[in-house]
């Protein structure tokens, strides 16, 4: 096996054949090329060494894959970072990771207020503009001796890392090598089986996502298949593109699913799509079914985790199970394990367990919490499943209390935290609810201290100047007291169970 840039485009390597489609303009696999070696040299001749941490901030677009490919090639460490982040998020991820640098979009720059030297100055990075100037000079370096240097060799190098929460609140760094984001492309292509080099895709889920950067841009890529990229969720761009652009593999979380549905009732066509990869969040079964029934595609529910770059298992197109992940992909194996690491019967609940070559290489400088996610060589995912007879794993619950929003991980206690620097704020407890649009929601209880008075927009105004706006609580409830165990500890069971009631 090769490293990520000389094996996953070149797999099934077709010069003139539409690799990328973005706004009207396609991008060959020979142009991709070029664009990758030109961004590489370009990098390379602003300081970028091997090992060398960059945070790239960028906009679905050619651009993040000549940013990332392009920093891998030089042997770099890339660090696709969430573009609702704010600087005070942004800092603790500079400072974990050690990076040296930041690539960030135009468009992603204007949303900040400030200045690359402001920026700069705050995180404690060069940072650069990934603007027509760039793209300039880097395609003139694109050829020649610039272009001309050694990539690395070692395939089980690390060439990504990607910030999660895990199975636990503290943000850390999941290390993926070369060979995991290769292998796992490979490994969701054959665990889909039907997908060939004439697909077409979309990509309208967020690029710097695990999920959509290796479903939507590098198994297409190892394939040699085709991918539209839209810069975001535009229920009307999307519906016109699906029709236009002739897709024939749509990926998304469930939320997105329900724009279509709705697409569907009105009798809109999607004339070439036959198959739809749901992932991010549990599907609701009533959402599968009504794909089926009035999309008339096989919708295949997916299961990963960034730890596992990120694909894990698929519902089989062709004998799917209703409420199941499936079976893991090839090459992956999977279990359920009791409290005791110890494997547990058929359809007996406990904690899934997986073993394969995509599994990252452990979490950037922290030892203890690499022990306890990679014991005796296998990943412990955190979630609570069963596996039947025939080797389908379903999902219960989720093992601690992580929620999920529109497919991304929201961990309540670092909303807590936040909370709790209010002035005003004595006790809260955060926990995740149902939502029909985003899967979860994330709901706040706050008890306030004595004779303080306060509205849930002054909380709301407080968070949103310290919190990604995906993570801010779309209901905030103020209570006497918070229902608690013996030992003081808060029962967010009970939380939920009121919010139910």
């Amino acid at each position: 096996m090769e490293t990520l840039v000389g094996s996953i485009y070149k797999n099934n390597y077709k010069e003139n054949k539409v690799a990328i489609s973005f706004k009207g303009e396609n991008i060959t696999y020979g142009q991709l090329d070029k664009a990758v070696c030109g961004y590489a040299a370009f990098f390379r001749s602003k300081g970028l060494k091997p090992h060398d941490k960059t945070v790239l901030l960028c906009t679905n677009s050619p651009e993040f894959v000549y940013c990332y490919l392009g920093i891998v090639k030089n042997g770099g460490i890339i660090i696709p970072a969430n573009l609702m982040l704010t600087i005070e998020e942004l800092t603790h991820i500079v400072k974990d990771s050690e990076a040296s640098r930041m690539l960030i979009h135009p468009t992603v720059l204007k949303k900040t207020g400030r200045t690359t030297e402001e920026i700069s100055a705050a995180l404690g990075v060069d940072v650069f503009v990934i603007d027509e100037k760039m793209k300039k000079e880097a395609l003139a370096m694109a050829s020649g001796d610039a272009a001309e240097f050694k990539e690395p060799e070692d395939e089980n190098e690390v060439c990504t890392l990607l910030y999660t929460s895990g199975t636990t609140g503290k943000q850390k760094a999941a290390m993926l090598t070369h060979k995991n984001l290769v292998i796992n492309s490979s490994q969701c292509h054959h665990g889909l089986a039907i997908v060939s080099e004439d697909d077409v895709y979309m990509c309208v889920l967020p690029m710097f996502h695990v999920f959509a950067f290796t479903a939507c841009i590098l198994m297409p890529l190892w394939e040699g298949a085709t991918t539209v990229i839209l810069e975001e969720f535009q229920p009307k761009e999307v519906i016109a593109s699906l029709v236009r652009d002739d897709i024939t593999v749509f990926m998304g979380v469930p939320a997105m699913y329900i724009v279509l549905l709705e697409a569907g009732k009105k009798n809109i066509k999607f004339p070439k799509l036959r198959m739809a990869i749901s992932g991010g969040a549990s599907l609701p079964v009533e959402i599968y079914r009504q794909c089926k029934e009035i999309l008339r595609l096989p919708i295949v529910e997916g299961y990963g985790l960034t730890e596992a770059a990120p694909g894990a298992a698929f519902n089989p197109v062709d004998k799917q199970k209703e409420g199941s992940i499936g079976l893991p992909l090839p090459t992956i194996d999977a279990k359920i394990f009791d409290d005791n690491d110890c494997e547990v019967g058929c359809n007996v609940v406990g904690e899934l367990v997986l073993r394969g070559e995509n599994v990252m290489k452990g979490y950037y400088n922290q030892p203890e919490e690499t022990a306890k996610a990679l014991k005796n060589g296998w990943l412990h995912t955190g979630d609570l499943a069963r596996m039947d007879e025939d080797g389908y794993i379903f999902i219960v619950d989720r093992k601690k209390d992580m929620v999920v929003v529109s497919g991304m991980n929201v961990y309540p206690r670092e909303i807590e935290e936040v909370i709790f620097k209010h002035p005003k704020v004595k006790e809260t407890a955060v926990i995740g609810v149902h939502d029909r649009l985003r899967g979860e929601k994330v709901k706040a209880f706050v008890v306030l201290k004595e004779g303080e008075e306060c509205t849930s927009s002054e909380i709301s105004a407080f968070l949103k100047e310290r919190l990604a706006a995906f993570k801010l609580p779309k209901n905030i409830e103020f209570v006497d007291s918070l229902p608690k165990n013996g030992s003081g500890k808060i029962l967010k069971k009970l939380l939920k169970e009121q919010h139910s009631a």
